[in-house]
């Protein structure tokens, strides 16, 4: 993969690609970096895609924006003008996981005729994701939603070479050898002022000290609550440690996607299924690709 350099809504972006052809935009999530689409990238690339594959705003060396803006909506923009930075066309393709994720809706909705199809890895739509997040369970797991809140968390994260951001690889997707990718994660965050940016997504999420839906927290439903038009493959892992899913869960999410989509279990993966059953989950986005267009 080689490595490029773009300005896109405003904010200077690195970025991996391999291959040629329409684009298909890999997105990561928290924590980690565009080095977990490493085996997607040159399947999408054989299949004839150029991939290409984004640090998102704030992971290094992606710049930080100067405003402070880490809004869903923004994050959403941002997807949509790397598209027209990066020359897509109509017949481009969103891949998205986790935070990448939650962006990729606003981004699908926002401006449909920019993406045929889509492949959405471990995050629901929100009106699944709502129905789970305030049950205990799942308020264990999102317990670093509410601790980043506190500025002491980021010292706390950053102590023994990041060693709760082990943790949470190890939580998520429990007997996997993060290793690898862990070396690349912790380099997005090895300055301060990167580790504070991705912090900063769940910060500018909800400020705890409100009761109710605070406003902020309804800028971001607005955009990760609107239901798509494409066709979009969603995938979620069995064991996934992050986000707890359901089969009535699972099966309710294409309701929320556009006429033929499909929302799949991968079994026996956590949150990173990605990298976990790389040659699975491969061939399910790239038939889902080839199949599926607007």
């Amino acid at each position: 993969m080689k490595e490029g350099r773009i300005n896109a809504n405003g904010l200077d972006f690195t970025y991996l690609e391999e291959g040629s052809g329409p684009l298909a935009l890999c997105v990561h999530g928290f924590p980690d970096s565009p080095y977990s689409f490493r085996h997607l990238m040159p399947e999408l690339a054989k299949a004839g895609y150029r991939a290409v594959a984004p640090f998102i705003r704030g992971y290094a060396p992606t710049a930080i924006p100067e405003n402070g803006d880490y809004s869903t909506k923004t994050r959403a923009a941002d997807f949509n003008a790397l598209h027209e930075a990066l020359g897509g066309a109509g017949d481009a393709v969103l891949i998205a996981h986790d935070w990448g994720a939650v962006a990729a809706y606003g981004a699908l909705a926002a401006e449909p005729n920019r993406w045929s199809s889509a492949a959405i890895m471990s995050v629901p739509p929100l009106a699944i994701f709502g129905n789970y997040v305030f049950q205990y369970e799942q308020i264990k797991r999102s317990f670093y939603f509410w601790f980043f809140q506190m500025d002491i968390s980021e010292a706390i994260v950053a102590m023994d070479n990041f060693a709760f951001i082990d943790g949470l690889w190890a939580d998520w997707s429990p007997g996997y050898d993060a290793s690898e990718d862990l070396y690349q994660v912790k380099k997005c965050f090895s300055n301060p002022a990167n580790l504070r940016a991705a912090m900063a997504y769940y910060r500018d999420l909800f400020n705890p000290s409100l009761f109710g839906m605070p406003d902020e927290m309804e800028k971001h439903a607005a955009v990760w609550g609107q239901p798509i038009s494409q066709p979009a493959l969603y995938l979620h892992g069995t064991n996934d440690g992050c986000i707890a899913l359901d089969d009535a869960g699972l099966k309710d999410v294409v309701n929320y996607l556009g006429v033929g989509s499909k929302a799949e279990w991968v079994k026996d993966v956590g949150h990173f299924l990605v990298l976990q059953k790389p040659e699975e989950v491969n061939q399910r986005i790239l038939q889902f690709l080839k199949t599926s267009k607007v």
